[in-house]
């Protein structure tokens, strides 16, 4: 069996800059990654098979053995595009909430290419692998990567960045899913400019993400997850990731993380303390 984590993603800034002929949107960003997520288990089988475990596998199933979602896609477009005659089992251990701004199924979807990838023997920067990726959607080169960097085009075009591997952080998300969709649909058409250059923290502290304001008027308790997470002692930068509804906020030293979790507990919110890889 071979088991790869689909880390949660992070947009520590996002400036949308122009709507594109082609549906998507023209875009700057940068992307981290937490050292936990969800969990994809790929093993040899007689028939393909996929099952999905954990707090958020309900209603994601779908019918049938071979559900059509992102990790089937992108099990399929490997097959195909690497001649494999084999099916495969896989489970998705679904750890992260749904609709939640944090890469969710683009993580997993990256997640199973790498699974395959290995059990297969294809090197994780073969070409033919990140246009797969790139075929699945606008995140997933980014998470199969998984790495910190800043993404243009429609985020597909990445530059790796250094300087916030280990750096604690603090995941929040009130509970209310937000579509992808309906946020971008909300955004107003106007270019705010571009994320500044320097040091990785410097330019996400200085960035903002275009697609809160949209956000939160569908959603407005996003708001006061922002609000609680940057009045914590020790945050570097507490922003909404994506588009939401998850927030997250950077620390200064994991008790200052801890404490935070601490304090935002009785709210009944889903929290995930991390650090960036």
């Amino acid at each position: 069996m071979t088991t790869e984590t689909a880390p949660a993603k992070i947009n520590l800034a996002l400036h949308i800059r122009h709507r594109r002929a082609d549906g998507y949107h023209e875009l700057e960003t940068l992307f981290a990654f937490c050292r936990d997520g969800d969990e994809v288990r790929v093993e040899p089988a007689a028939a393909n098979r996929f099952a999905i475990t954990g707090p958020f596998a309900q209603g994601l199933a779908g019918e049938g053995d071979w559900a059509d979602n992102l990790v089937t896609r992108a099990a399929d477009a490997f097959a195909a595009t690497f001649g494999i005659a084999g099916n495969h089992a896989i489970t998705l251990d679904k750890r992260l909430p749904i609709a939640s701004g944090i890469g969710g199924g683009s993580a997993d979807a990256a997640a199973t290419l790498r699974a395959l990838a290995r059990l297969h023997g294809v090197a994780s920067d073969d070409p033919r692998l990140v246009a797969v990726a790139g075929a699945l959607g606008a995140d997933v080169p980014a998470c199969l990567l998984g790495r910190t960097a800043f993404g243009t085009g429609k985020g597909e075009a990445l530059a790796e960045l250094e300087g916030l591997a280990g750096v604690p952080v603090l995941l929040v998300n009130p509970g209310v899913g937000v579509s992808t969709a309906a946020v971008f649909a909300r955004w107003d058409g106007i270019d705010r400019g571009a994320i500044a250059d320097g040091p990785v923290i410097a330019r996400a502290v200085a960035g903002r993400n275009d697609l809160e304001p949209p956000a939160l008027a569908l959603a407005p308790v996003i708001a006061k997850v922002r609000a609680r997470l940057g009045a914590m002692p020790g945050v570097r930068l507490a922003r909404m990731s994506g588009s939401g509804a998850t927030c997250f906020a950077l620390f200064d030293t994991v008790e200052d993380r801890g404490e935070a979790a601490r304090a935002l507990a009785g709210q009944g919110w889903w929290m995930l303390e991390s650090t960036l890889a």
